[in-house]
């Protein structure tokens, strides 16, 4: 199955940078989709486990990663996936936290992660205040450069959706649930959050 670019693999670099900067035993990518992402993250973990509730979208994670030894993908939502806490080093969500409930998700995000494990996020938010509808307005021309450039590939046939909360309503509750958590805009109209549990 070929690589692509588009505006949430333009991000895998920086959660890949991240995710060298401290040794991983298990991972975690939660709405894997078709695989691409945890092929470029198996080098730099001991384990890693994709969740993919589309069975469509599973079986094409499937199929990219049958020959990656150390990588699993389940077909099932993190609602209904179960495991340990404090059973994970790393959990990474690129453009799937609006797919799912956001303070269900950070807190049992919280309770799996080991002391020093570490949540990153690529996200989507909705434009909702003047701030929101500028920030999306000065983008545009770069976003367009830089698509055209890397041959954008929009649409990979995989589920999305719209996102319904905005950023200042993310960050806040980012910031209740995982204190000390970093929320910042990003480039192609996402944020990017990182935090590490204490310990």
């Amino acid at each position: 199955m070929p690589d692509y670019w588009n505006h949430n693999t333009a991000y895998h670099p920086w959660i890949l940078r991240a995710v060298a900067e401290r040794p991983v035993r298990d991972a975690l990518d939660v709405g894997c989709g078709d695989g691409l992402f945890l092929t470029r993250l198996a080098p730099l973990v001991d384990t890693a486990t994709g969740l993919e509730p589309d069975p469509g979208t599973y079986e094409r994670a499937r199929v990219r990663l049958a020959d990656v030894d150390n990588v699993t993908v389940r077909p099932c939502s993190f609602e209904d996936w179960g495991a340990g806490a404090g059973s994970i080093d790393l959990v990474t969500m690129v453009a799937s936290l609006h797919h799912m409930d956001l303070t269900g998700a950070l807190e049992k995000t919280r309770e799996l992660l080991r002391p020093g494990g570490q949540l990153l996020v690529v996200g989507l938010a909705a434009n909702r205040s003047a701030t929101d509808w500028l920030f999306s307005g000065l983008q545009l021309p770069w976003v367009r450069l830089f698509s055209a450039l890397h041959r954008e590939s929009p649409d990979i046939g995989v589920p999305v959706a719209e996102a319904e909360k905005s950023l200042a309503e993310i960050r806040a509750e980012a910031e209740r649930v995982l204190p000390g958590v970093r929320v910042r805009r990003g480039l192609y109209y996402r944020y990017l959050l990182r935090w590490v549990k204490p310990g």
